[in-house]
């Protein structure tokens, strides 16, 4: 034991102090939050507060900047900057002298001369009783970095207590929102990344702790707020059909369970955690009537959870029909709706959504139309509101409002349509010069839905990126136009009514991610848990040391096999190894081999070189050339005649019988 505490000891020697120890993040708020400001909202700001210094850098601006001041708190320090209206340009050079003002020149004309430093100018907040002679240096200005007593007079408004963000006040509220008109939280952002292509699905669950988002790299990554530090990485990732795209996520009303839709025709349902639950069947493509079929035969387009239910979904396909499903029941759907249609065949349904109350259903088709469906007793496939020509491609979003007056459409068209559900026949406003090529370009509402918000697509020769377009509801005008991204295009959002955070996916085909636009002063939890929680240092306990095994005597089973490619090469080039035979010699031989021109075989060769083979059978008779031994074969006989000498000296033949030739 001692010997293992001598050798504990010695190894933790060899680590600082600090190492494995669980400390909190020692960096203000101030500065990790100025980290993640927005690049457009950190130059607003360091001009505002700036905007009095002649002369100052842009680096010392954006250190200065607080990262989270209201307008009014801007304004308020403007007007302090700006205190003496008499004469401004001497409060300006006053504010570059460093130190007590330097005693002016004493003159004669000017009476006696005067004893220590000078008064303070008017307008410094200084307040003399009956002009009496001030003792000592000036007090520091108001909004100077000097400490104030309590007994001191206060000029102005009081300042915003330490760590304080934003105004107590109603009328600082009422004031900034004069200003600004909208409170949008867009000063701060980070980035969720991972995906290696374009971000084509989200969702965020209703009480903003988890993320869902789903890629053309057919991947899906799950990010938790509360368990994820700054270096903000995924938890788990899924890939729920391999080779298909994601192209829907929605969590259920409970957010214990999310349906994902991809480019198959199968829909999955997957538990909090990422494990599967379940899958819904597929139809069978060779039945003509869909609703025969016990699922969608094509691959889905669209997805989503029923608001209120937590055992029903809605699915849209290419197929050319939604389906509505019970996640208990993943054999056959519930209701099947074949939309109407312009012209006979088949047009896909391209997107779907239910209304906040889960009341009614709305269906944009491939030829452009609108449809909505009531759902009641009784209904069937026959649309309630049927809109033609609602855009003149196809539609990748619809959007209700809360109250039911009002839905969205965005196309590929390049437009946005605001349409009255009490009277479709036309919109009531169309947004032009929104580009829009993903599919799964949706619209979102604000927490009090007095805004909505869409992305846009990069174009070829377009020099303004991906932008999210923020616009008014009841003016039907546009507010601000956010710039994401300078190279990708914003394919979903949502403003989370919780959190009160933006988020906007983007990507191209090489890369993609989920930026998170929020405000210190207005958001809460979501990103502003997971920006200050420091990545967990390394401790004694993960060092690990990694062993190094020998064993020469391992079983040739488990022994790494080199390869031996090179090794059969080199053997099959080898003649005597290999057991190759040597192929004919065609013309004169070399390397000690006969050609074939005199014969292949070595016998032949000599034998023709000495004469001993002479071809004559082409100019000879073959008759004649057998006739010419038979004189030598009767006085010579060799083999068959000195055989029979003794026991048949007269040959006897076989005579021949007719009858058995006949026969």
């Amino acid at each position: 034991m001692e010997d293992e505490a001598e050798i504990f000891e010695g190894l933790r020697s060899q680590f600082p102090l600090s190492f494995g120890k669980q400390s909190k993040s020692e960096t203000p708020l101030e500065l990790i939050h100025n980290a993640t400001r927005r690049a457009t909202a950190a130059a607003t700001t360091s001009t505002a507060v700036n905007s009095d210094k002649p002369s100052a850098s842009t680096s010392s601006d954006k250190a200065n900047a607080f990262p989270s001041l209201s307008s009014s708190s801007k304004g308020w320090l403007d007007s302090l900057k700006n205190s003496n209206p008499r004469n401004p340009k001497k409060k300006a050079k006053e504010d570059e002298l460093i130190g007590p003002p330097r005693p002016p020149a004493s003159s004669e004309e000017d009476g006696p001369a005067i004893i220590g430093p000078p008064r303070p100018p008017p307008g410094s907040g200084v307040v003399d009783e009956d002009d009496e002679p001030v003792i000592g240096p000036p007090r520091p200005r108001p909004g100077g970095d000097g400490e104030d007593d309590d007994d001191e007079p206060i000029v102005g408004p009081p300042r915003p207590p330490p760590g304080r963000m934003e105004s107590d006040s109603d009328e600082d509220m009422d004031e900034e929102d004069e200003d600004s008109g909208y409170r949008i939280p867009l000063s701060n952002e980070i980035v969720l990344k991972g995906h290696t292509k374009v971000v084509s699905a989200l969702a965020v669950d209703h009480t903003g702790s988890r993320v869902l988002s789903g890629s053309y790299d057919y991947m899906v990554r799950m990010y938790d707020f509360q368990g994820m530090n700054s270096r903000l990485q995924s938890f788990r990732q899924l890939e729920p059909f391999e080779g298909h795209q994601i192209r829907g996520l929605s969590w259920s009303p409970t957010a214990d369970r999310f349906l994902c839709v991809t480019g198959s025709a199968q829909a999955k349902i997957y538990d909090r955690d990422g494990l599967t639950l379940g899958e819904f069947v597929k139809g069978d493509m060779y039945i003509r009537d869909l609703k025969n079929t016990k699922g969608h035969i094509s691959g889905l387009t669209c997805g989503e959870w029923h608001p209120k239910a937590k055992e029903t979904i809605l699915t849209s396909s290419e197929d050319g029909s939604l389906r509505i499903w019970d996640v208990n029941d993943f054999k056959s759907q519930k209701q099947v709706i074949k939309p109407k249609l312009s012209r006979p065949g088949r047009v896909p349904v391209t997107t779907c959504t239910w209304d906040r109350e889960g009341k009614r259903i709305a269906g944009g088709i491939g030829d452009g139309s609108i449809q909505v469906w009531n759902i009641k007793a009784g209904w069937g496939s026959r649309p309630d509101i049927y809109v033609s020509n609602g855009h003149t491609d196809d539609i990748t979003g619809l959007k209700f409002s809360s109250d039911g007056l009002t839905l969205l459409s965005r196309s590929f068209d390049g437009s946005l349509k605001v349409w009255d559900l009490r009277q479709m026949k036309e919109a009531l406003h169309v947004f032009d010069d929104l580009p829009n090529h993903y599919a799964q370009t949706n619209i979102a509402f604000s927490p009090d839905e007095q805004l909505f918000l869409t992305g846009t697509s990069v174009e070829r020769e377009s020099t303004t990126g991906g932008l999210l377009c923020i616009y008014d509801r009841a003016k039907l005008e546009l507010v601000s136009r956010v710039g994401i991204s300078p190279t990708y295009s914003v394919v979903q959002c949502a403003w989370h009514p919780r959190l009160n955070q933006i988020f906007a996916t983007v990507g191209d085909r090489h890369e993609g991610g989920t930026h998170i636009l929020y405000d210190p002063t207005i958001s809460e939890r979501g990103a502003l848990v997971c920006v200050a929680r420091a990545p967990r240092k390394q401790s004694v306990d993960d060092f690990q040391a990694q062993p190094v095994i020998h064993n020469p005597h391992a079983l040739p089973l488990f022994r790494d096999q080199p390869s031996r490619k090179r090794q059969r090469e080199k053997i099959l080039k080898d003649p005597l190894k290999s057991h190759k035979p040597e192929l004919p010699i065609n013309g004169p031989g070399h390397g000690g081999r006969v050609g074939s021109t005199k014969g292949s075989l070595l016998t032949q060769y000599l034998l023709k070189q000495g004469g001993l083979i002479k071809e004559t059978w082409m100019e000879e008779d073959p008759r004649e050339a057998i006739l010419k031994y038979a004189d030598v074969a009767a006085k010579d006989p060799k083999f068959i005649a000195p055989a029979y000498a003794q026991t048949q000296p007269e040959t006897v033949f076989a005579k021949s019988d007719s009858e058995d030739e006949e026969k």
